[in-house]
């Protein structure tokens, strides 16, 4: 959580948010769950382009576990540097 002050951060990648902010089932809607975070819309896209929502719900219910993802740690090394309000296309998961 953000210290008093300091803008809230992505559940995601922990940089601020920017102007626009999603929210994402921390387990997913349709499984059940009702707690949501705060993340930016290109990590958002990022979360669902790589995992289906039984993945979701079985071993990534965390950020810690999220971020272990190969593909997800690939992608917060690549967005770590880039402003609040990036915007870039997300690629589809192959065959989905």
């Amino acid at each position: 959580m953000a210290e008093e002050g300091e803008p809230p951060s992505c559940f995601l990648c922990g940089r601020p948010l920017g102007d626009k902010v999603q929210w994402h089932h921390v387990v997913p809607k349709s499984r059940g769950g009702r707690e949501k975070a705060p993340v930016h819309p290109i990590c958002h896209r990022t979360i669902h382009a790589t995992l289906t929502t039984k993945e979701l719900e079985r071993g990534y219910s965390s950020a810690e576990a999220l971020r272990a993802h190969p593909e997800i740690a690939k992608f917060l090394q690549w967005v770590s540097g880039k402003d609040p309000d990036f915007h870039a296309p997300t690629r589809r998961r192959k065959g989905a």
